[in-house]
């Protein structure tokens, strides 16, 4: 971040850029939780530092300045989704259609929950442990199931259940009573224990078992080998496309798609990444010239199988966000 002192402003050398700096990473995960949107969190992160900055010399040292921080974000994400929908997937939507009786009706950006490249979001942890329950938490399908809380509710759970504050310490953030905060916990967890997203497989580090699953999966997509594809899935594996608000449920269905709608992905190559504590692919779709972007692929995996196939349409913003090439020659 590049930054400059305001006018008259004196700053404390525990509150210097470089220190703020420092938080960036974990704060934008926690803003994302909170905003279901990478880049509705990177916004969030960077006014809470630019708050942070120009309150430099009054910051009194009465809390820590990581606790600062959090207090400035929680704020500049309650003020971001007051009188806002809640991002949603597809999922979220309705019944699943079929390939039949598909219809593309697209919805505003707006409304999407967006995938998140772990390198903006996860920060590093020295406990294997912690990493893995740090990767949970930023799941697809958890992240999704926050937004079904109220945003105070989100902030309680985040701050509790995910980076393990102390209830006094939620309380003097949220400047409310440990008794509230207490409350506003346990109605966040009921809410969730409704919603419990599936569990899926860790991908980092990958046993030979799934780097075995994604090495096929990729040779069968790129070779739109769809016998083999199918193998490759659960029977009951989803598959969504946001902005579509589409989306299927079935390898059956998933395979027809594939087939029929979505036959122009034939010849597509993809490139691997990492998006919300799961294995991903930047597809290019083959051009006249060389293949150009066409879909961020999140794939969900579980007992050997892929039992979701997201597949985020807006490239434009998608790419940059996970340094994918803007095409392949």
């Amino acid at each position: 971040m590049t930054t400059h002192a305001p006018p008259g402003a004196t700053t404390d050398v525990a509150v210097d850029a470089a220190v703020l700096e420092q938080h960036r990473r974990e704060l934008t995960g926690y803003c994302y939780r909170m905003l279901g949107s990478a880049a509705d969190a990177e916004d969030a992160v960077q006014d809470t530092l630019t708050r942070a900055w120009r309150a430099a010399d009054r910051f009194e040292g009465r809390s820590s300045v990581r606790s600062w921080l959090y207090r400035i974000a929680t704020n500049v994400c309650l003020d971001e989704l007051r009188g806002r929908q809640r991002r949603v997937r597809p999922l979220d939507l309705g019944a699943p259609s079929t390939v039949a009786q598909a219809e593309l009706v697209a919805l505003p950006d707006g409304r999407w929950l967006e995938p998140a490249p772990d390198a903006r979001v996860l920060p590093t942890a020295d406990d294997p442990a912690e990493q893995a329950a740090q990767r949970e938490s930023i799941r697809l399908a958890f992240v999704a199931a926050l937004q079904h809380l109220p945003a105070r509710q989100r902030a309680v759970l985040l701050l509790r259940d995910v980076l393990r504050w102390r209830a006094t310490e939620v309380a003097d953030l949220l400047d409310t009573s440990v008794a509230a905060v207490n409350s506003a916990l346990q109605r966040a967890r009921a809410t969730l224990a409704d919603r419990a997203p599936a569990d899926t497989e860790p991908h980092d580090p990958l046993d030979d078992a799934q780097r075995g699953l994604l090495e096929r999966y990729l040779d069968a997509f790129e070779r739109y080998d769809m016998a083999a594809l199918r193998a490759l899935l659960h029977e009951d594996a989803t598959q969504t496309m946001p902005p579509f608000a589409l989306w299927l449920r079935g390898r059956d269905e998933v395979i027809a798609w594939m087939l029929g709608p979505g036959a122009e992905c034939e010849g597509s190559r993809l490139v691997p990444t990492t998006a919300n504590g799961m294995p991903a692919f930047g597809q290019y779709r083959r051009a006249v010239q060389g293949h150009e972007p066409w879909a961020l692929q999140v794939l969900e995996i579980r007992d050997g199988q892929v039992v979701g196939l997201n597949a985020f349409l807006d490239t434009a913003r998608l790419f940059p966000l996970f340094d994918l090439p803007p095409r392949l020659d």
